[in-house]
């Protein structure tokens, strides 16, 4: 037995003397002598290990204690210090080197330290935690890739499986599984969400009910992981929060096996929550923007052409922006119906680009769709369309270029009539390239319009291109300042003698780009009419009329 503190001093183990001065030390001090046994103990070292219902007896130094001790002694500076815990507490021990290897080691308590650093560790690591989920989570703006995450993180930080019940569609609910280190699974069922105490008001939006609510051997079957083993110990059902409405639920299982959820991992899991439901409301949110865009891009992006009553039709379109897909040019192709065979050809330049042009564009094809029984008279549909626009809020004005095909006995007739456009150009089997003698004032920028149309004949091989400025007002060239202009389509153009339409646009574009040089330019749009080799006629030009008189087409 070692000595009581109240023992007066004497020699011990061969003349050893322990002094007396650290009985009465506020901290516990353990005395030990050369081999390791201890030696004496002052009262607060008695009290300690009292507590941890132990006896100090000779040789009975704690574990962390007698590996510090055994440690050989620095040649130079102090001895090393050590620290553990005795009776749940935690101490850090400096040794004080004493007579014939005698060590005095003063037992520190650092128990409040030790749990704040553990709790600022703690605090740490679920910072990085919800740091990589935000990450992970917002990585991606798909709905279902979202979710596999959401309960994939979930089962790997948060409890041994997951589950995400998606908003009712329906009466249908769609269900994500996963439990660690197992594959995601999803199905659709028709769930009653009253089977789990709080996911009907979780799926509402409304706060988690403490899991101490929850009892875990009343969870249905649907709410657990397919192959989930061992009965389940602990539940946390906490809404995911979204944009308005909630994203969803998100409930968490512990085996019976593990410990139970604290209150700490409660609110990390609400945490958690609300990060998972930002982002799959987000993704959510994105895919419906994108089926609405989807379905707007439909009605506003080019009509693919073909063939048509013996005539050829080609068009080619690129936005100012490359990101963009819709801008202020467009072109429609409409075939006549019932026993007519006059196809109506519109090719349009909205003033300005991007988003607000192309809105302005699909009201005007829009408009002119309606039209179409009336498209036999130019100017009476111009001047409807004039009407609709002065009587809109845009402030924005158009020009057109409108064409009536008709093919008769291997030629192609052509009424054009161009409202404030360039007037389109006809390339001749001979090389030559003609401008199509029609005029006419813009679209919606005043009261009254006048235009003028004329009609012209393509032989075989013959073509009629349609086309915005922003084909003859690239600007670029060696030093980047110079408009394509004109002459350079008209050029261009006697290249492209007896080609079929989708290579006369096509290679009107290429050269036009090329012009560009990557610089900056403004919508560009090209429509090609091209009658197909192997037709007979004449190729001419047939006479100009006003179409502000009424028209007397050929039948």
């Amino acid at each position: 037995m070692i000595r009581s503190p109240g023992t007066p001093d004497r020699p011990h183990g061969g003349g050893v003397h322990v002094s007396t001065a650290w009985a009465e030390a506020p901290y516990p001090v353990l005395v030990t002598d050369s081999v390791g046994d201890v030696v004496e103990t002052n009262e607060a070292a008695s009290h300690l290990f009292a507590q941890a219902g132990e006896d100090v007896f000779v040789g009975s130094l704690p574990d962390w204690l007698a590996q510090a001790h055994r440690r050989p002694t620095p040649a130079v500076g102090p001895p090393e210090s050590a620290s553990g815990t005795v009776a749940g507490r935690t101490f850090e021990a400096h040794p004080s080197p004493g007579e014939d290897g005698c060590v005095v080691w003063w037992l520190v308590e650092n128990t409040d330290l030790h749990l704040a650093q553990q709790a600022l560790q703690g605090e740490r690591e679920r910072t990085t935690i919800l740091a990589d989920i935000s990450s992970a989570l917002f990585s991606s703006l798909n709905v279902e890739r979202c979710t596999e995450v959401t309960v994939r993180m979930a089962a790997d930080h948060l409890a041994n499986a997951a589950v995400v019940v998606a908003p009712a569609q329906g009466r249908r609910h769609s269900l994500t599984y996963t439990q660690v280190g197992g594959e995601v699974a999803h199905k659709t069922a028709a769930i009653d969400p009253r089977a789990v105490p709080g996911l009907t008001e979780a799926l509402q939006g409304f706060p988690p009910v403490p899991t101490r609510w929850i009892d875990p051997g009343d969870i249905p079957d649907w709410a657990v992981p397919p192959g989930f083993t061992g009965p389940i110990g602990s539940v946390i059902v906490t809404p995911l929060p979204g944009y308005g409405m909630p994203a969803g639920v998100l409930i968490l299982l512990r085996s019976s096996t593990h410990q139970a959820f604290s209150d700490g991992e409660e609110v990390f899991a609400r945490l958690f929550a609300a990060r998972a439901g930002a982002a799959l409301s987000a993704a959510r949110l994105y895919a419906e923007q994108a089926s609405i865009t989807t379905t707007l891009l439909r009605e506003l992006l080019p009509p693919k052409l073909e063939r048509l009553h013996g005539v050829e039709y080609a068009g080619i379109y690129r936005a100012a922006k490359d990101h963009e897909r819709v801008g202020g040019d467009f072109y429609d192709v409409h075939p006549g119906t019932g026993d007519s065979k006059e196809t109506f050809v519109v090719l349009g330049d909205v003033a300005g680009k991007g988003l607000e042009a192309a809105v302005l564009t699909g009201k005007i094809r829009s408009v002119l769709h309606a039209l179409l029984p009336l498209s036999g008279d130019h100017k009476h549909v111009l001047t409807l369309l004039n009407d609709a626009l002065m009587n809109s809020h845009h402030t924005r004005f158009a020009t057109l270029v409108l064409a009536s095909v008709q093919r008769r006995q291997g030629e192609v007739r052509i009424r054009l009539t161009s409202a404030g456009h360039l007037p389109p150009l006809i390339v001749r089997t001979d090389g030559r390239v003609e401008e199509a003698a029609t005029s006419g004032t813009l679209i919606g920028a005043l009261p009254e319009i006048h235009a003028q149309s004329t009609e012209v004949v393509l032989a075989p091989g013959e073509t009629c291109l349609l086309y915005t400025d922003g084909i003859t007002e690239a600007r670029g060239g060696p030093l980047g300042d110079q408009l394509y202009g004109e002459e350079r389509l008209r050029t261009a153009l006697r290249e492209c003698v007896r080609m079929p339409a989708e290579a006369v646009v096509e290679r009107v574009q290429m050269l036009a780009s090329q012009w560009l040089g990557g610089r900056e330019h403004d919508d560009m749009a090209t429509l090609a009419i091209t009658t197909p080799l192997g037709g007979g006629g004449t190729p001419h030009l047939v006479g100009e009329h006003d179409d502000s008189r009424p028209h007397d087409r050929e039948q």
